[in-house]
C-alpha cells in the first residue's frame, strides 16, 4: 500500500521488527527443537516465521497492487503517468519481492537476536524505516514528500505553482488517500497488534519480568517510539542537512550524528533499548546454564543432562 521505491523496505522493516518483537519465543523455541529431528528444526516449521510471509503475502501484496492499478502515477512516485508506462515484469518483481523481502529481514533480525545481539536486531529495523521514510521524505531528488502528496502527474507538475496547504488538501480529498486510509487500518493495524501481541507474549515467558526495566505500557510507548519514531526523525534530519549544506557534506555528517546517536556504548538509545525487555543473551544461554547446574554429578548426555534444562523450558 506504500509507493513502489519505498516497499521493499518497508517489508525487509516489518519483518525484521516481528522477530524482534518474537525474539524472547524464537530463543525457546530453538530450545525446545535442540535435541530433536531436523524437520521439526526446519524454517518453513517457524510459525512466527510463517505468520510474517503471510502478512506480506496476504495484506502487503494485494494493497500494493490494489493502489498500482488504481493509480499507477502516484504508486510509481509519478516515473509512469499511467498503465502503459509500467512493464508487466516489474509488477511481477514488485508482487514476489514484498514477501521476499519480509522474510529476509526476519531472517536477519532472528539471527541476530538468538546470538544475543538484540541490538544489532533492532538496528535492522531503524534502517529499514529510515530507508523507507527518506524515499517518502526526500527521495532521489529532493522532491519526495511532493510525490507522496501529489495524487496525480498533473498535481506534481503543478507543485511549483500553488501552495504546499491547496496540494496537502488535494491529497487529504482524493480517492488515493481514501484507500490508504482504508488499507492502513487493516496493514498498519494489523502489523502494530502482531508486534504489541508478540511483545507481551514473550513478557509471559520466565526470565522476561527481569530484563524488561519499566511497565508494560511504558515498554511498548518506548519501543514504538524507537522503530517508528526515531527512523522518522532521522529521515527528516537528514533531508534537512542535505538541503542545507548539499548532499556531499550533510550525508557524511549525518552518518556521523547518527553512529554517535546508535553506536555509541552510553548512547540514550542503546539504554532505552534495554528497558524494554528484548533477551540480550545467546539462546543457549538458558541451556549451559541448566547443564552446568547438573553436570557436576551426571554425564551430560544423562537424564539430567543438557536435555531435561530443554525439556524444563516447554511451556506446560
Amino acid at each position: 500500500m506504500i509507493q513502489i521505491q519505498a516497499a521493499l523496505f518497508w517489508a525487509y522493516a516489518v519483518g525484521a521488527t516481528f522477530a524482534l518483537s518474537a525474539g524472547r519465543q524464537l530463543q525457546v523455541w530453538e530450545r525446545i527443537n535442540a535435541g530433536e529431528g531436523p524437520r521439526t528444526r526446519s524454517r518453513a516449521a517457524n510459525p512466527y516465521l510463517a505468520l510474517t510471509a503471510l502478512f506480506a503475502a496476504v495484506l502487503m501484496v494485494p494493497t500494493g497492487l490494489f493502489l498500482l492499478w488504481q493509480n499507477p502515477s502516484w504508486s510509481t512516485m509519478h516515473v509512469a503517468d499511467g498503465h502503459e508506462g509500467v512493464w508487466a515484469g516489474f509488477v511481477l518483481f514488485y508482487a514476489g519481492g514484498l514477501p521476499v523481502a519480509a522474510i529476509l529481514g526476519f531472517l536477519v533480525a532472528q539471527s541476530l537476536v538468538l546470538v544475543g545481539a538484540g541490538y544489532w536486531a533492532y538496528l535492522q529495523c531503524v534502517g529499514g524505516y529510515f530507508l523507507l521514510f527518506g524515499t517518502l521524505i526526500h527521495g532521489w531528488d529532493g522532491r519526495g514528500h511532493e510525490r507522496f502528496l501529489s495524487p496525480g502527474a498533473e498535481d506534481f507538475a503543478d507543485w511549483p505553482r500553488d501552495s504546499v496547504v491547496n496540494h496537502v488538501l488535494d491529497f487529504l480529498t482524493s480517492g488515493t488517500f481514501l484507500a490508504l486510509l482504508l488499507f492502513g487500518a487493516a496493514v498498519i493495524g494489523t502489523m502494530l497488534v502482531t508486534e504489541i501481541g508478540w511483545l507481551m507474549e514473550g513478557w509471559s515467558l520466565p526470565g522476561a519480568d527481569e530484563d524488561r526495566a519499566v511497565p508494560r505500557f511504558l515498554a511498548i510507548a518506548i519501543a514504538a517510539a524507537g522503530v517508528h519514531g526515531l527512523p522518522l526523525a532521522g529521515a527528516v534530519f537528514a533531508s534537512v542537512l542535505v538541503r542545507l549544506v548539499d548532499g556531499w557534506l550533510g550525508l557524511p555528517l549525518f552518518a556521523v550524528v547518527a553512529g554517535l546517536t546508535l553506536l555509541h556504548g552510553r548512547s540514550p538509545v542503546r539504554w532505552l533499548y534495554g528497558l524494554v525487555g528484548v533477551p540480550a543473551r545467546h539462546w543457549r544461554a538458558g541451556l549451559d546454564e541448566a547443564g552446568g547446574q547438573e553436570s557436576d554429578g551426571q554425564e551430560s548426555d544423562g537424564p539430567g543432562g543438557p536435555e531435561s534444562g530443554v525439556t524444563a523450558d516447554r511451556p506446560g
